[in-house]
């Protein structure tokens, strides 16, 4: 179990301030990761990531996260474990012979592979759990992903901190609740659907603005969302 969360910093904040924000909110999640912790910025996009990582299929610093890929335009953060790898790195060398490993994880494996095939031929290969927060450098474009069967959870939505709305997501609600001055309200619809079922379905989450990433999604944000 890994964590992972982000943010499109607003205008109004500063650089200080935002690396701050998405350092409380990865620490937010250490109990989903305590082997090790990591963030990344890109302040050309105003987009921040961070990562709670439990070390399984690569203990080394190779499997380190946020990583980005080989040819510096996509950065991942993720949670969960691809099964079929190990195959795909076979597939990956036979197809691009320039191809240079770094660790044996399996998020090395994802990253080359979307780098290689694309989001959605990359996913349709794909046997195993994950939650995705995929970032375009070049694109300035955020893919948020969930597998099939929503085995590992992914909030996203509009942070409300008194003076802006911000675009957020993360592994657990605790996360988003770090950022700075937030004030979401309780939601009322979600209320009623825990009282009636005594859980909160997709899409809804306990807070306004805050959606649960149905199982089998994709979410692309463009930045800056509006």
């Amino acid at each position: 179990m890994c964590g992972l969360t982000g943010f499109f910093k607003p205008d109004d904040m500063d650089l200080d301030s935002a690396e701050n924000s998405i350092r409380l909110m990865t620490d937010a999640l250490i109990h989903r990761g305590p082997d090790d912790s990591n963030t990344y910025s890109d302040t050309n996009s105003n987009f921040y990531l961070g990562h709670r990582r439990l070390s399984i299929l690569d203990t080394s610093q190779g499997g380190l996260q946020p990583m980005q890929s080989q040819s510096g335009n996509l950065v991942i953060s993720y949670n969960g474990e691809i099964y079929n790898h190990r195959e795909l790195r076979n597939e990956l060398e036979q197809e691009n012979k320039l191809l240079q490993w770094k660790s044996s994880s399996d998020t090395e494996t994802l990253l080359a592979a979307f780098d290689h095939w694309g989001v959605k031929d990359t996913l349709s290969r794909l046997r195993g759990m994950f939650a995705i927060a995929l970032w375009d450098v070049q694109k300035k474009k955020l893919f948020l992903i969930r597998d099939r069967f929503g085995e590992k959870p992914l909030y996203y939505g509009w942070i409300q901190d008194k003076k802006s709305t911000v675009f957020g997501f993360s592994s657990e609600l605790k996360a988003l609740r770090k950022f700075p001055n937030f004030s979401n309200t309780l939601s009322k619809t979600a209320l009623i659907q825990y009282f009636s079922h005594m859980y909160i379905p997709c899409p809804l989450s306990i807070y306004e603005g805050i959606f649960k990433l149905e199982p089998g999604c994709i979410l692309t944000i463009s930045s800056p969302p509006t």
